[in-house]
């Protein structure tokens, strides 16, 4: 399908179309905004290796959208761990302004990157904080316990778990994307109240499994 269409911009529109998500032509200058800056960036600090429009589209700002099919309505606050150049927290924030979102990202790199980037789009409510999460404490680098903890980068989800739980409110929502071995690291958690949605990317044939675990 995506052969077919030469610009990003209708590459994107069809994507959101197939999420089932409503969007303005505003948002849609948004979202072609941070591919410029994103690629323009990237040739120095190497942020992603994904080089081309397509894929940057695909596989980065859809592939974060896939999470709103499990974010809860309204007005929240989340925090995306390990954000690097904004995955999934700022494509979630374009489309859903109304939620407070902390970026999570330790490289100094990527978090110049992030505070740059969220500058250029004129992005409210979204906070960069330059530490791990085993440093981040509610009160001090966080105001208060947020509805939701997420991530796109490379964490086991008992590790995600242990490690994001504490700055989540109770009966609030982990929520992390995996790949084919999800049923590995699900055979491993005792206790753990989850529940696994299997989805594919717009545009492509990339299927994600949605993990979503309740904090208790």
């Amino acid at each position: 399908m995506q052969m077919f269409i030469k610009k990003p911009d209708e590459l994107l529109k069809n994507g959101l179309i197939e999420l089932g998500l409503t969007f303005s032509s505003e948002q849609v200058n948004i979202f072609m905004n941070y591919l410029t800056e994103l690629k323009k960036w990237n040739k120095v600090y190497n942020l992603t290796g994904l080089k081309r429009d397509e894929d940057i589209i695909i596989k980065h700002f859809l592939d974060s959208l896939l999470y709103l099919s499990v974010i809860p309505n309204g007005k929240i606050m989340a925090a995306d761990i390990g954000s690097g150049a904004g995955f999934p927290g700022l494509p979630i924030k374009i489309i859903r302004p109304e939620i407070e979102i902390f970026l999570i990202e330790p490289s100094k790199k990527k978090s110049s990157f992030l505070r740059h980037i969220i500058m250029q789009l004129r992005l409210e409510k979204v906070e960069v904080i330059g530490k791990r999460i085993e440093e981040i404490k509610v009160n001090k680098e966080i105001p208060s316990f947020v509805d939701v903890g997420m991530t796109r980068a490379l964490f086991d989800i008992k590790a995600f778990i242990k490690k994001t739980s504490p700055i989540v409110k109770k009966d609030g929502f982990l929520i992390l994307s995996k790949g084919p071995k999800v049923t590995e690291e699900i055979a491993m958690l005792k206790k753990v109240d989850y529940e696994v949605f299997t989805l594919l990317i717009p545009m492509s044939d990339i299927k994600r499994n949605i993990v979503i675990v309740k904090v208790q």
